[in-house]
């Protein structure tokens, strides 16, 4: 389910409490389906599922926290945090995994490593199936709940205006980050990467509140995002390559790893080409036309 599509009119903006409301019943009630296809089938997909919900749950509440939406939601964000980093092991395997499946024929000594890392990924289920069933719900359901009741009273002003400097303040600090990116260190890819996951996650939630926004950026904004992951999988995947490597006698990485490297400057020359593409995503400054505003 994309719990942030919405089938209003893009040239119609709708009320900013309104749309709110409508989030948090919407990635509220994905969230309780994917946790319940969890308890029926913990498979790797509805693992995957469950991570997606989750981590739309944790960027919601990143949003209200920006607008100061009431008391206690930095519990209800640790509350989220904690369950997504429980899925960061497996997600990394399951990540490698699917890197090294089109590669096996071309280089068919990962086929070692591709054994190792499925018997890792079936440690890892276990694991994570252990944990979520200590997860307990009702807590977090109340909160939730507190936070719909909260604006339902429209005792809160000026939201739109909040929304909106929430989501300049994102920008801005990806921009900064954008700026001081070397080509020769890819750690500050990274921390755009994790700058424009805010923003980017903001925007599709805000969106429908803005006059003539361009549906097709969404996808540019995934594509872009996309582009910087690509770039840490890779990394991840060398990692892991040589902790195996290091522990393994049979086994010859040095094909591998060339062949990876090749593929890891690749993918990073590829994000700094279309790196100040991010320009186009939302306005420099809050008195400025949007960028889609400008294009006659």
């Amino acid at each position: 389910m994309d719990t942030h599509a919405h089938t209003q009119d893009p040239a119609t903006p709708i009320d900013a409490p309104q749309l709110l409301l409508v989030l948090i019943d919407q990635h509220w009630d994905n969230y309780q389906s994917e946790r319940e296809l969890c308890r029926n089938e913990f498979s790797s997909e509805a693992v995957r599922g469950l991570r997606i919900a989750t981590r739309r749950m944790l960027a919601l509440v990143q949003l209200l926290r920006r607008l100061n939406l009431g008391p206690n939601l930095q519990k209800l964000r640790c509350t989220f945090k904690d369950q997504l980093d429980g899925f960061d092991s497996l997600r990394d395997v399951q990540v490698i995994l699917a890197e090294i499946s089109g590669t096996i024929q071309e280089l068919p000594g990962l086929l070692l490593f591709q054994e190792y890392l499925q018997k890792r990924e079936k440690r890892l289920l276990r694991s994570v199936k252990k944990i979520f069933k200590q997860v307990k719900r009702g807590d977090t359901a109340k909160r939730i709940v507190k936070r719909s009741e909260i604006l339902k009273n429209r005792a809160i002003e000026n939201i739109p205006i909040r929304m909106l400097h929430a989501v300049d303040e994102a920008f801005l600090t990806t921009l900064q980050r954008v700026n001081w990116v070397n080509s020769s260190d890819s750690a500050t890819i990274h921390r755009v990467r994790l700058a424009f996951k805010k923003f980017r996650y903001m925007v599709e939630m805000i969106h429908p509140t803005l006059g003539n926004f361009p549906q097709e950026n969404l996808k540019r904004m995934k594509n872009y995002q996309g582009a910087m992951g690509r770039i840490q999988d890779i990394e991840i995947l060398l990692r892991s390559l040589s902790d195996f490597a290091s522990s393994s006698s049979t086994f010859d990485p040095k094909p591998v790893l060339h062949l990876f490297e090749q593929r890891h400057v690749a993918a990073i020359s590829g994000y700094l080409e279309e790196m100040y593409d991010f320009n186009n995503f939302w306005h420099a400054a809050s008195d400025l036309p949007f960028p889609w505003e400008n294009i006659q």
